[in-house]
């Protein structure tokens, strides 16, 4: 008997605060110690689990989905330490087709915090490799992961969900292409060794630029660049950038308008870029009005980010629709394992009947030869299997409420689940 329903059992953003998803949050021998002891409690028969940041979710496939439900909650409520009827406040169930389209949506990244994020899409395959690592993992669940992963490459190859920028490091490089065109080659300048001129420079390496980074730190900007000076080489700096990006903690401007004036005298009419991510801001606003330079701010960014997102959105609808296909394929499948099933009990029973009536019978023919006893024995079974024929094509073609009907009007409800 194959364990054919799906159900998942989540925790995320959208019902929880951070302090809950933290307490809920899997590690891989937290997941694999989960799994296992519900495997070998008997109410789940194979799943895995997905922990990142934003999420935890339990995908199990079982014969019973309400045991399996409240097996998982209460697991998940021992490791946080939380009462399982407070814990499932926080929680969201999803069986079958829900379950199914949820995982799609989620590996999508119809259903992330940025939406079209594709991160999703690696965590989702190491929630596999480690539930197959754990042996937890079964023939629905890894045909569940497989094709969701699937629907989440296709979703993002199909549409534009995941094409537009939407992080401020992104959305500047954005910002920058557009102004000066193709970077390859161009001389970057980032100011600030934080977590934002991490992030930029970051996304600047995949471009081919040169990157000098500054900082109160020379040996920390060591780190995000093969050049690194201290704000002492400011001025000269300013002088050679095609870019300049700041992003340093400073409350007061570190770079005025007399020194962006100054660098724009020594470049000999080569215009210059800065890009000021600061709050509050590293460069005095009077600088916008100097002949040659484009000063853009964290609103102008943002903006930019803004406007990619509703860019993703707007293909949201046919992304959606791209998951109900993806789903409904999986489903088309998971329904043919019950159709399997019921065919086979239905034909046991048939040939059940058959051996019985025949030894039921058998006292009456002792007139009939041995070969007479075997015709008749053939004749019966093809007659149940003529009779089968029609039902079988039909089952292997129905869906699951039909299947349950099939079964109750067979009487084969306790041989199929």
């Amino acid at each position: 008997m194959t364990a054919r329903h799906v159900v998942v059992v989540g925790v995320s953003h959208r019902t929880a605060r951070l302090e809950v998803r933290e307490r809920v949050s899997l590690g891989e021998d937290a997941a694999r110690e989960l799994l296992r002891s519900r495997v070998d409690g008997g109410c789940v028969a194979e799943g895995f689990a997905v922990s990142t940041c934003n999420r935890t979710e339990n995908y199990v496939a079982c014969a019973d989905p309400i045991a399996a439900e409240l097996a998982v909650i209460d697991a998940l409520a021992a490791m946080a330490g939380l009462p399982a009827t407070v814990l499932s406040g926080h929680c969201y169930v999803w069986r079958d087709g829900g379950a199914v389209r949820h995982l799609f949506t989620v590996a999508s990244g119809l259903d992330s915090m940025i939406f079209g994020e594709a991160q999703i899409l690696g965590q989702l395959r190491r929630a596999g490799e480690h539930a197959a690592s754990a042996g937890v993992i079964g023939r629905v669940t890894d045909r569940l992961l497989r094709d969701a992963l699937s629907a989440g490459r296709r979703v993002r190859s199909r549409t534009a969900i995941a094409r537009a920028s939407v992080s401020v490091s992104s959305a500047a490089v954005e910002l920058a292409r557009g102004v000066l065109g193709e970077l390859a080659g161009r001389r970057v300048l980032v100011v600030g060794a934080g977590k934002s001129g991490e992030l930029t420079a970051q996304a600047l390496s995949a471009h081919g630029v040169e990157v000098v980074v500054l900082s109160r730190c020379p040996e920390k900007a060591a780190l995000l660049s093969g050049r690194a000076a201290g704000l002492e080489s400011l001025a000269d700096e300013l002088a050679g950038a095609d870019v300049v990006l700041t992003a340093t903690s400073a409350p007061h401007p570190i770079i005025t308008r007399d020194a962006l004036a100054a660098a724009l005298a020594a470049r000999g009419g080569r215009p210059l870029l800065v890009i000021d991510l600061a709050v509050p801001r590293d460069v005095e606003a009077s600088a916008r009005s100097l002949a040659g330079l484009t000063l853009l701010d964290l609103d102008d960014v943002q903006a930019r980010a803004e406007a990619n997102l509703r860019a993703r959105y707007a293909d949201g609808a046919r992304a959606e629709h791209l998951v109900a296909s993806e789903a409904g394929r999986f489903e088309r499948w998971r329904a043919s394992l019950g159709a399997i099933e019921t065919v086979s009990a239905l034909r046991r029973r048939a040939d059940s009947i058959v051996e019985s009536l025949l030894a039921d019978n058998d006292p009456r023919w002792q007139g009939l030869t041995d070969a007479d006893r075997e015709r008749v024995s053939s004749l019966a079974r093809a007659v149940a299997s003529r009779l089968l024929d029609e039902p079988t094509r039909r089952l292997k073609a129905a869906d699951a409420m039909s299947l349950a009907t099939a079964r109750e009007l067979f009487g084969l409800s306790s041989a199929v689940s």
